[in-house]
Parts: structure tokens; C-alpha cells; sequence
């Protein structure tokens, strides 16, 4: 039996080490087809106390407490059961074999056996859990839907032979009397069965054992090998090197959007004429991807948390957040045979890699392409994948990428994005108002707003500079959000300027929607206006133009210390500048009942949770009902991306299906904490209460505006 078992053995164990040597060249060489990316591997302390944090400590994971917790039983016991392994084969040669140094060091002993049982639980749970959640119950609600289920099968059944393996081989070795009980404390009882055996024979049940769970282990080297896209099992390598290079170390790729790089620096659209033609503007092709890009898509493990938060994906529309990644990992391996050949040797290769060579990146079915429009054109941008991600992939990133190229080389986008890019270009706001309405917001209220330029000469003569966005400027419903803080301001006597008709778009929606050259030109004209108004410290009641000035305009040489409207009204009131006062029983006093709808460029783009809820917890007369969808899984309104301005042809609209949510808690008041939002929400709210599924007093109101309700009531004659 001892020979059999080497040979066996040893000779799969050649096999597997060869295949997966030429299969790590494959995937190295797949992913150096990408464009070089600079940046990835700065900040070296904070990537590695990143790494750890996320791997060992598992912060991403446990963010689904149940499956993390199931999951780093069975990562700490992968690693664990890899020295089991070993041991099995010193086990083909020394029945009593042990790992030198440590293989009887009571610490491991007691290590081994504990997370043995614990990686059985742990696989046994993933896969009750994965059975539960089957799309053939659960259909597009599943996670896993779309998942390669052969792939995640093959996994759970290795880890669960290779653990199982390892509990009677422990069993043997207590057996075989190489220690006592307090040796083997969780397997001890699994070597009774076998203790009145002979020595020969408990011999060569550990071969025979030892040579199974060798076989299990090297068939599932040799499977991933053959299957070098097999996320479900490369990630347990590639996400330890994907962690460590995500963009930002410490956190998730969410907030800013780079610009547009050309051999190593941003591009400047001045000189665009100079470009050589060959010279990607975002992602046109699989290869036009950043190696950290393949790396992403070689990573992905297709557990679907980013499917199960994608509001697209959700409301019936066909972007899934999981299946692009896939997609275009699928895509990039296919094509690499052709991409690394020599010009001359393309044409003797196989007919199915010179047509996947050919498929456009994006293009519908009839054209053959990689990702479907709609696909592309779906995203909200609201960061909910790459939030959810365990692996870090950048989703978001990719995504925009592909839209720069789809409107500045292909000219190639949603018709009703001509009259966003028009208004911006033309008025500098995406309603294609004129700037001189820039300020009427103002004339409704009971005291003069310091415009810079007119009223002070720049900003060093007030203490913040409001900006007031487009939307804050022009759409009713916003303007009234505009004037409530600028109320409270007036209230707390801070003093604050505006830029009136000085200010122009930051951006956001034109940068999100692909078109960078009418971002860039934007944003060069706000940060001029900007510097020349000497402006440091920054409130702005849009989330996007919160996250726009708070994290790109760096890039255009501005430095500013922004907060949103809610954070400096929560310190307000915590300084007792602003008083909130309840109802006189005059009034009317009926407690109110207000849920609170997370923006994402506040939120998940900002991590800005707390301020608004602590502002809505003083309003008197009121209760406070969290939607179930909340904080970092809040639901997209379906405003952001640029999708304001496109039409929802496809499925649910998005704003119905928060807006349910919202009615569904009861609340009379719905609070939001950006324009888009109460546009989205207002929409939605019209919608359900023409269909009859909300009370008509329901509204949709900006913190601001409730804040403003209870403040002014201190200011009536008792």
C-alpha cells in the first residue's frame, strides 16, 4: 500500500506542480497586458495594514456577519489544512510522521484540531447557505445568479473531502499513539475505533488516507490550472495582491474619479491634437484596461454581493454588477492567445480566438459584443458593488472608463445626455438656464446673501462660502433647500458668500456620464473662479457637488476644506447657535413620524451617516424609522451617473422602488440630504400617491427644511 501511495501520489503531485507553474505564467501574462497605472503601490505601511485588516481581520466580509464569520473559518483553516497537507506527505514515508519543529508543539496540535472542525462548520454552512439562496427558488434575487455553479460545487466538495481527510488522519495518528488526548482534544475520539488494530494495518490506513486527501488536493490544483478564470478558487491568491494595490489603501474606491491618464500624467485636453491616434481615451478595448483592471477581473470570486445591492440589477435592468466583471474576465483570457502572438503566427490560431479577438467591448448582441449598452448605460454610479466588494474590485471605475471612450472617441451615448452636455456646455448648469437666474433663489428671502464680487471682494472677508449648485439655483423644489440653509446661517450668524453668477457646474453629472472634456473644461473654470475668490472653506447642500469639490478639484490645483450643509448644521446645533423648538399647544403638536434616505455621494461615496440622523433626533414632536435599507446598504435613488437626465426604459424605475420602501416605514416626512435625491423621491412619492400606496400628506422634504420648521418657532411671540 506505501508504494502505491507514493507513486500516486508523488506522480499527480508532478502533474499538478507543472500545470500550475505554466497556469501562473498564463495569468501574469494576461494581466500584463494591461496599461501600465502609476499610484498602485504608494503608502506601503497603510496597504500593508490594509491587507491585514481586510484579510485576516476580514472588515469587508463580516459586513455579512453569518457568511464572514463562516467564511474566515474556512480561509484560516485553508491555510491550516495547506500544513496538514504537508504533513500527509511525510505521512506517505513515516506513518508517525510530524511537521519538524512545530508538528508536536501543543499550540499546534490543539491549532490544527480546532480549526479543523471549525472549516467543517464553515463549509457545511456556505454550502447551506449557497443551496438556500439558489436561483432556482430565488431566480434574479439570488446572488448567485449567473454564478458558475460547477465551479463553486467542485470547491466546496475539496474543501469538505480535504477536511474530512484531515479529521481521520488525526484520528490515526492518536491512534497510533503518537500523543494523548491532550494532544488530539477534538479528534481524540475519532482514533477509538481504530486503536485495537495492528500497527501494520493502522500503517496502512494512514497511506491510504494520507494519498486521498493528497489526491483531493492536487486533482483541485489541476482543475483551477486548466481553468485559469476560476475565480471562485484564484481568488484565494490574486485577492491578497488585489487588496494590496486598490487604489486607495485603507478604504474603497469610491469618492473621486482620476482623470483620464496619457504615459503617466493627466491629460491635458489642450494638447489633444498632439496625441499619437493610437492613444486610448478610456477603455475602447479589453487591453486599453490598467493591469490593476485584469487584475480585478481575474479576482473576482462571483459571490454576488455586488448583484444583490445593485439598484440596476434590482429594478430589472440588465446590469449586473458581478456578470460585467465576468464578462469581460472572460473576454480578456479569450482574447490574450491573439493579443500575445506574434503579428505573423495570428492567423494559424484557433478560428474561436481570432473572433473573440474581433467582438467589439461594447456592442449589442447582433454586433457580437462584449457588454451590451444598456449594460453600460444602467450604472448609477452609486458605489454600492465596489462597497460590498470583499475582494476590492473598482467596478465604478471601470465602468466610467468604458463610457469615456463610448462618448469621446465613439461619440456613442444615451440621445437625451446632447441636452445635459448642451446646458453645461453653453449655461455652465445641466437645465440650460441662464446665468443670470443664478440668484433669484435669493429674493425670497427676508435679508441680503453676500455675493463675491458685489458685496465683498472675496472670501477671506466671511467665514464659508456656500455653494449653491445647479440644482440649488434653478430646480423649484431644490431652491427651497437653498434658502432653508441659508436661513439657518443667517440664523446662527455665520458669516457666508456665494459666488452667484460666478459659479458654474462643478461637473459630476458630465464627468459621470464619460464626457471628461466637458468635466475638465468646468472644473478649470470653477477652480480658477475658486483661487481667484480665495476661497479655503466650503458647505454645499448637492452631494455631488460635495464630492466633486471635496475630492476631485485637487486635481485641478484647488485645496478646500468642504463640508455638506447637514455636517456644519449638526455642529451648529451642538454649539447652541441653532435651538430646535417644539410645537406650543397652540400648534399643531402630533408627533411625526421621518425616515431618512441615505444620498450615496454622501454616504457610501463619503461615509457622511451620522450628522443628518443626529440633526433629525433633536427636531421635536418627531420619531425616527430607519428603512431597512440603510447607512452603508442604503438604496440608489437613481439620480446619479448621469442618469438624472436619461429615461428608465427598462424595468422598475428606481425612484419607485426607494420610494416604496420609504412609504412602507409609515413615516409622514421623508428626509433627504441632497437635490437629486428629493427630485428622484418627490417623483416617485407623486407616482405611488396617484396610484393610491401613499397617504397624500407624505412629502419629501431636505433636513434643512425641517431643521428650518423647528428653529423658527423660537422666533414667534408667545
Amino acid at each position: 500500500m506505501q508504494v502505491v501511495a507514493i507513486v500516486v501520489s508523488l506522480a499527480i503531485t508532478a502533474v499538478a506542480v507543472v500545470l500550475a507553474v505554466r497556469a501562473v505564467r498564463s495569468m501574469v501574462a494576461v494581466i500584463r497586458l494591461g496599461r501600465p497605472e502609476v499610484g498602485r503601490d504608494d503608502r506601503r505601511g497603510e496597504r500593508w495594514r490594509g491587507l491585514v485588516a481586510e484579510t485576516l481581520g476580514h472588515t469587508r466580509m463580516l459586513q455579512w456577519r453569518r457568511v464572514g464569520v463562516l467564511h474566515w473559518f474556512v480561509m484560516i483553516g485553508f491555510i491550516t489544512l495547506s500544513s496538514l497537507v504537508a504533513t500527509a506527505y511525510g505521512q506517505l514515508f513515516v506513518p508517525t510522521f510530524a511537521l519538524p519543529v512545530i508538528g508536536h508543539w501543543i499550540v499546534f496540535e490543539w491549532w490544527a484540531d480546532i480549526f479543523s472542525w471549525l472549516t467543517l462548520i464553515g463549509i457545511v454552512g456556505l454550502i447551506a447557505i449557497r443551496q438556500r439562496n439558489h436561483p432556482r427558488t430565488l431566480g434574479r434575487r439570488s446572488r448567485f445568479f449567473g454564478s458558475t455553479f460547477w465551479q463553486a460545487y467542485f470547491v466546496e466538495a475539496v474543501i469538505l473531502g480535504v477536511v474530512l481527510c484531515g479529521l481521520v488522519l488525526r484520528g490515526l495518528e492518536y491512534a497510533h499513539g503518537t500523543g494523548t488526548r491532550w494532544d488530539f482534544p477534538l479528534t481524540w475520539f475519532l482514533g477509538v475505533p481504530f486503536t485495537g488494530l495492528s500497527t501494520v494495518t493502522l500503517d496502512n490506513l494512514v497511506f491510504a488516507v494520507a494519498m486521498i486527501k493528497i489526491i483531493i488536493s492536487m486533482t483541485w490544483v489541476i482543475v483551477i490550472a486548466r481553468h485559469i478564470t476560476m475565480g471562485v478558487a484564484w481568488h484565494r491568491f490574486s485577492a491578497w495582491v488585489n487588496i494590496w494595490f486598490k487604489r486607495d489603501p485603507g478604504t474603497t474606491a469610491l469618492g473621486r474619479l482620476d482623470p483620464i491618464m496619457v504615459d503617466g500624467a493627466p491629460l491635458d485636453f489642450e494638447q489633444l491634437e498632439d496625441l499619437d491616434e493610437d492613444v486610448a481615451l478610456g477603455v475602447g478595448k479589453v487591453e486599453d484596461f490598467t493591469w490593476k483592471g485584469l487584475l480585478d477581473f481575474s479576482s473576482c470570486t462571483e459571490c454576488g454581493r455586488c448583484q444583490s445591492q445593485c439598484p440596476a440589477w434590482a429594478t430589472g435592468k440588465p446590469l449586473s454588477p458581478k456578470l460585467l466583471i465576468t464578462g469581460l474576465r472572460d473576454h480578456a483570457y479569450a482574447k490574450a492567445p491573439y493579443l500575445l502572438a506574434a503579428e505573423e503566427a495570428r492567423g494559424s490560431l484557433p478560428e474561436a480566438t481570432v473572433a473573440e479577438a474581433s467582438r467589439p467591448l461594447i456592442g449589442t448582441a447582433e454586433l457580437f459584443g462584449v457588454i451590451d449598452p444598456d449594460v453600460l448605460w444602467s450604472c448609477t454610479s452609486c458605489g454600492a458593488c465596489v462597497q460590498q466588494c470583499p475582494v476590492d474590485i473598482e467596478h465604478v471605475d471601470h465602468i466610467m472608463d468604458m463610457r469615456r471612450h463610448q462618448v469621446l472617441l465613439e461619440s456613442d451615448f444615451p440621445s437625451e445626455l446632447n441636452g445635459l452636455y448642451k446646458g453645461l456646455e453653453n449655461k455652465g448648469n445641466p437645465w440650460n438656464m441662464a446665468p443670470s437666474k443664478r440668484m433669484d433663489w435669493a429674493k425670497e428671502l427676508p435679508f441680503e446673501v453676500k455675493q463675491v464680487g458685489v458685496d465683498v471682494e472675496d472670501l477671506t472677508e466671511v467665514e464659508w462660502l456656500f455653494w449653491v449648485g445647479c440644482a440649488g439655483a434653478y430646480e423649484d423644489r431644490a431652491k427651497k433647500t437653498t434658502q432653508a440653509v441659508a436661513e439657518l446661517l443667517h440664523t446662527a450668524e455665520v458669516d457666508f458668500a456665494v459666488l452667484g453668477k460666478g459659479e458654474t457646474c462643478t461637473g459630476d453629472p458630465a464627468r459621470r456620464s464619460g464626457n471628461e472634456f466637458v468635466f475638465a473644461g468646468l472644473a478649470t473654470e470653477n477652480a480658477e473662479t475658486l483661487r481667484d475668490a480665495k476661497a479655503t472653506k466650503v458647505v454645499a447642500t448637492c452631494a455631488h457637488c460635495f464630492n466633486t469639490l471635496k475630492n476631485e478639484y485637487a486635481q485641478f490645483g484647488v485645496e478646500l476644506e468642504v463640508v455638506h450643509h447637514t455636517q456644519l448644521l449638526n455642529r451648529l446645533v451642538k454649539e447652541g447657535r441653532l435651538t430646535p423648538v417644539a410645537p406650543s399647544a397652540a400648534e399643531d403638536s402630533v408627533t411625526k413620524k421621518i425616515t431618512y434616505h441615505d444620498p450615496c455621494f454622501l454616504g457610501r461615496h463619503n461615509q457622511v451617516y451620522s450628522p443628518p440622523r443626529e440633526l433629525l433626533a433633536v427636531i421635536p414632536n418627531t420619531t425616527f424609522e430607519e428603512m431597512p435599507r440603510n447607512n452603508e446598504r442604503s438604496f440608489c435613488c437613481g439620480a446619479g451617473g448621469g442618469r438624472m437626465w436619461m429615461e428608465e426604459n427598462i424595468g422598475e424605475r428606481i425612484n419607485v422602488n426607494r420610494t416604496k420602501e420609504a412609504v412602507a416605514t409609515g413615516a409622514d416626512q421623508i428626509a433627504v440630504g441632497c437635490p437629486f435625491c428629493r427630485v428622484m423621491l418627490s417623483d416617485g412619492l407623486t407616482a405611488e400617491q396617484h396610484a393610491g400606496h401613499a397617504r397624500d400628506e407624505v412629502e419629501v422634504l431636505d433636513v434643512a427644511q425641517l431643521l428650518l420648521a423647528s428653529v423658527k418657532r423660537g422666533e414667534t411671540p408667545a
